[in-house]
């Protein structure tokens, strides 16, 4: 099909042009350089699309074919038996259902339709004519050939110069981008919806908008065409084999390959940091990170991981590991390792993850090393639980924890962000349902979800070059770390999502947590509440807004760049930035305007926050003390457990 359009191309160009003509000489050239190099476009450019082998690329066509029988028999056959059902949590019908509320607003009224299409309908004639043009002027008869329109979105999906130097793909660029605006234009001017079916809408319009991109299709987009054509096809056998493989490895569900995840290992590439596991019950391991300084702080420091990833996040290697850096700078650590859940954890919910998760590791770093008073650190919906933990504590005379650090955490849900398309009272109540059966949520329905969120750069990308190139994916432990995901127990995410993302009852005095109120104006101890300035999960405004919940003081802090690597920010790579303004009122862009801009890493800044509240320091404590024996090495094992 991409063949005949080239090819018709090509025979308007020889309409227009003499035979002699058709290859731009070097006088010609001299017009039309940029950068030493050609801004117009003529027939020998043409060439890369031309098919060579039609006899191969026939051959590779049907292995690829077989290759993508395999594929959907991996799809179809765990279905067949009975081992996936279908539910209506799948996103797909609440999509459908969302943008079928748009469709009636712009369909009801005739005049309001034609208004709509008229503009697009415009849009579209002037990028044809302003191609068409193009087309004339490079026949040399209009004088210089004229410029492509210019790619001022910087977008990397459209990277390759033929996107502009093509007339064909360029027109399919700008076509692209004049629709994907259109589209998201219709959601945004739709009267009559609530503000949670709009924030869907535009959702689920970006999904389908970045799944139609012309990129994600061999025949329009450049680079892939002529990979295609240069290897008569054989890119497409190698990636119809990788996903054939990796729906099998999803047991029915596609597990994207991001990454090669045969490079990495738990306890052998990560999670090195030496340390022994000091204690366990149903739902934790509690590791204690042996010292390399001769004296520590005397407050021990607790950290907090989410359950929804695993907490070798904050230890991924040595050159990159904040638990590391933390012993390195004579902290005695302890983590909280937490099991992957299945069928046996189904009821343990919130109040089971506060009591037996963070009060068991109290008792436990109390044993070890007979302190009474310990730093606490929270990451993501560890932060959120643990700010909850604290309310509870305050509200028992708990004194414990005497300082708490949260990173990237949401305990106001107002300004969530996306996450929130996920979470209203209809798709909760089929989520639970589908809980119920199994106990617990797998862990690939988070992982697409997260992904859902920037699925420009998290799926798409990965789909192109694993599926259509035919390429394996280069190895990451980042990606390596986000593709080995947890199940989540059915009490606990229904609680969290509930009480959290529905209801926002932290904030709103609302939560009851092992049967008792909790309120966060009784946390009177110091909090130090880092955000992250391009966070997709926590935004920043979010956790903006939550450090007023507190009833003590807040040392609002904001790092560079997003969730992840906004945190893992080590000193020495100087990669990025934070910012300190004073306690966290009014407008959050008007506090983030007048803050203080740092260069470097935020982790000295907090290392001086903590030292601040208490920087007694004691002789090195081994792991365990003279009360507990070692259970097993670190990580330990409840980590280990793959889905």
């Amino acid at each position: 099909m991409f063949s005949r359009s080239v090819t018709m191309y090509n025979e308007e160009i020889k309409r227009v042009l003499p035979p002699e003509e058709m290859v731009t000489d070097s006088k010609q050239e001299s017009g039309s350089q940029k950068n030493g190099g050609k801004t117009g476009f003529d027939a020998t450019d043409l060439d890369p699309y031309v098919l060579k082998d039609p006899e191969t690329m026939a051959m590779n066509f049907a292995r690829a074919l077989e290759n993508l029988g395999q594929a959907a028999s991996a799809w179809l056959a765990p279905r067949e038996r009975g081992e996936i059902t279908e539910t209506a949590i799948d996103p797909m019908a609440d999509m459908v259902k969302t943008l079928s509320k748009v469709s009636e607003y712009w369909i009801s009224d005739p005049r309001r339709t034609f208004e709509a299409q008229t503009q697009l309908m415009s849009s579209f004639f002037g990028i044809w004519m302003r191609s068409m043009q193009r087309m004339q002027s490079m026949s040399g008869l209009q004088g210089e050939p004229l410029p492509p329109e210019p790619d001022t979105r910087k977008d990397k999906r459209f990277s390759d110069e033929d996107w502009e130097k093509n007339p064909f793909f360029d027109f399919l660029r700008q076509v692209y981008f004049v629709t994907s605006d259109w589209v998201e234009k219709l959601v945004s001017e739709t009267d009559g919806l609530d503000e949670h079916t709009k924030h869907k809408a535009g959702f689920y319009v970006k999904q389908i908008t970045a799944a139609l991109s012309p990129s994600n299709f061999i025949p329009t987009n450049p680079q892939l065409y002529r990979e295609t054509i240069a290897s008569n096809g054989e890119n497409l056998v190698r990636g119809m084999k990788m996903l054939a493989e990796d729906i099998a490895a999803g047991h029915g569900e596609l597990r994207l390959r991001q990454t090669d995840m045969t490079k990495f290992a738990v306890g052998r590439d990560m999670a090195l940091t030496p340390g022994k596991v000091i204690a366990q019950n149903d739902i934790c391991q509690i590791i204690q990170y042996e010292a390399s300084t001769e004296t520590v702080l005397k407050r021990p420091l607790l950290i907090c991981p989410p359950w929804i990833n695993k907490f070798y996040i904050l230890d991924l290697n040595p050159q990159k590991s904040f638990i590391k850096w933390c012993v390195d700078q004579g902290q005695t650590v302890f983590v909280i390792s937490w099991v992957n859940p299945d069928a046996r954890h189904a009821e343990k919910d919130w109040a089971a993850y506060a009591r037996e998760g963070i009060d068991f590791a109290l008792d436990t770093i109390e044993k070890a090393t007979g302190e009474k008073e310990v730093n606490a650190v929270g990451y993501c919906v560890g932060g959120t639980l643990l700010a909850a933990t604290l309310a509870l504590h305050a509200k028992e005379k708990n004194k414990r924890i005497k300082t708490a650090t949260l990173f990237t955490t949401q305990v106001d849900f107002t300004h969530a962000g996306d996450l929130k398309v996920f979470v209203d009272e209809e798709q909760l109540a089929a989520l639970e349902e589908h809980m119920k059966s199994a106990g617990y949520l797998d862990g690939s329905k988070m992982s697409m979800a997260f992904n859902m969120l920037r699925a420009s750069e998290l799926i798409w990308p990965y789909f192109v070059n694993s599926y259509l190139k035919g390429q394996e994916p280069l190895p990451f432990d980042l990606l390596f770390w986000n593709a080995d995901s947890t199940r989540m127990a059915a009490a606990n995410h229904a609680f969290y999502l509930r009480n959290c993302y529905l209801r926002n009852a932290l904030t709103q005095n609302e939560m009851i947590l092992d049967g008792k109120p909790v309120s966060l104006k009784d946390v009177k101890i110091p909090i130090y509440n880092l955000a992250t300035r391009e966070d997709h999960i926590a935004p920043a405004k979010s956790v903006f807004l939550g450090s007023r919940f507190f009833g003590g003081n807040v040392e609002f802090v904001v790092t560079g760049s997003g969730h992840i690597a906004g945190v893992v920010d080590p000193p020495d790579k100087k990669k990025y930035q934070f910012w300190t303004g004073g306690p966290a009122k009014g407008e959050y862009e008007t506090w983030l305007e007048q803050a203080t801009e740092t260069p470097g890493s935020w982790w000295p800044h907090w290392r001086a926050w903590i030292e601040t509240h208490d920087g007694r320091r004691v002789a090195a404590r081994k792991p365990g003390g003279d009360a507990l024996n070692a259970i097993e090495e670190a990580p330990g094992s409840y980590v280990m457990e793959r889905v």
